[in-house]
């Protein structure tokens, strides 16, 4: 069966990190996304292999020349056509093209036209560069990532980048577009990193109104602080995941563990002030035997311990073998298409492209006729 998404059409301008992965995110689901290349970008014979790029996978690439006028009226009558498009520019950048929301949305008035930018299309610093790191530090959220008495961590750049950024923009796609099946009238959606940074820590913001978040790194309960909320390293250099919050689940971790006085008498779990002794006491008896010789003893049990495994582990663990967690598509292991969907699952359609390598076969299904195809690449629009 199709995804969830087959029959709507997507037009991606092409970028880097989050729009790439929202438009992974749409592909995956079934939505057709075309990716609009750069001409610069067009190798001279095409590689027998694809790119190793699992982020542009699943979608055909076409390459024009967004500063050549019939690239621009290329891009506008795929746009006729489409009832998405993605753009990843500074703010500005697209109108000065001539392809901004505004020209879009005259020629197709149901078009959803997403932006995806780090600081969001105005504020003080809506033209300032940036990557995930600074996006995440203005949030605030970064402040609270991070051990005790050292400086914050950043998590990768999967917060802003990713689940703030790429995300959300999806999932405002897709708002948009069922709201447009509905009014019949399309939108612009604004979609920013630092906001999505932000949206993320929505709980933490709560705990901290509530007076259960110190403004103290790795103090409170998800950020290290807690002996029943850490990563330990255990003898043989590896290291054990250990989220044992509710009562029970925890009581389970130190019967299992052996973490009492001696005489029975387990600590006191929501204790801050006993915090930091127990996690000694937790480190020291996780450093006598090996991560495998603890996952035998407490990984299928409630106490909530998981080996923390290296991204080359983990395609091969059984619960990840057993889902399909991860797959392959041309030689490369990835991620498989998430959620899942019981009736109309997502699919990889095709291993990411080169540039332009679908140009004549995506115009031609997108209603230009040969002689118009055969024009724009004597001009130079196309490639």
């Amino acid at each position: 069966m199709p995804g969830p998404l087959a029959g709507y059409r997507v037009i991606e301008l092409a970028g880097l990190g989050p729009g790439p992965f929202g438009a992974m995110m749409l592909a995956d689901m079934g939505a057709e996304v075309i990716r609009v290349d750069r001409l610069d970008g067009v190798a001279g014979p095409l590689p027998v292999d694809p790119p190793r790029e699992p982020v542009n996978r699943g979608r055909r690439s076409v390459a024009v020349d967004l500063k050549h006028p019939d690239g621009v009226a290329t891009v506008l009558q795929l746009v006729e056509r489409a009832d998405a498009l993605l753009e990843g520019f500074r703010p500005g950048v697209t109108e000065r093209l001539g392809i901004g929301p505004q020209t879009c949305l005259e020629r197709n008035p149901r078009l959803v036209y997403a932006r995806m930018t780090g600081w969001g299309q105005d504020g003080p610093n809506a033209q300032l560069p940036g990557h995930d790191i600074n996006y995440l530090a203005l949030s605030g959220t970064l402040s609270a990532i991070g051990r005790r008495g050292e400086a914050p961590l950043p998590p990768l750049n999967l917060v802003a980048d990713f689940g703030g950024g790429g995300l959300l923009l999806a999932f405002g796609v897709v708002c948009g577009i069922l709201e447009a099946s509905r009014s019949g009238q399309g939108q612009v959606i604004d979609a920013a990193m630092v906001d999505g940074s932000a949206l993320l820590a929505t709980m933490i913001h709560g705990f901290r109104a509530a007076g259960w978040w110190r403004d103290e790194r790795g103090t409170n309960l998800l950020d290290t602080g807690a002996w029943f909320y850490e990563v330990y390293e255990t003898a043989d250099g590896g290291f054990l995941a250990v989220g044992a919050l509710e009562p029970k689940f925890c009581a389970q971790l130190i019967r299992l563990s052996g973490l009492d006085d001696g005489a029975g008498n387990p600590p006191g779990q929501f204790d801050p002030g006993s915090w930091p002794a127990t996690k000694q006491r937790l480190a020291a008896m996780f450093r006598t035997k090996t991560r495998d010789e603890w996952c035998a003893l407490l990984e299928n049990t409630e106490a909530c311990v998981s080996p923390v495994l290296g991204m080359g582990e983990a395609p091969a663990h059984p619960h990840n073998a057993h889902r399909a967690t991860f797959t392959q598509v041309a030689g490369v292991v990835q991620p498989a298409p998430a959620p899942r969907f019981s009736r109309t699952p997502g699919t990889i359609g095709r291993p990411p492209p080169h540039a332009g390598q679908h140009t004549d076969d995506v115009l031609g299904d997108w209603g230009f006729e040969p002689l118009a195809i055969d024009q724009l690449r004597a001009a130079g629009a196309i490639k």
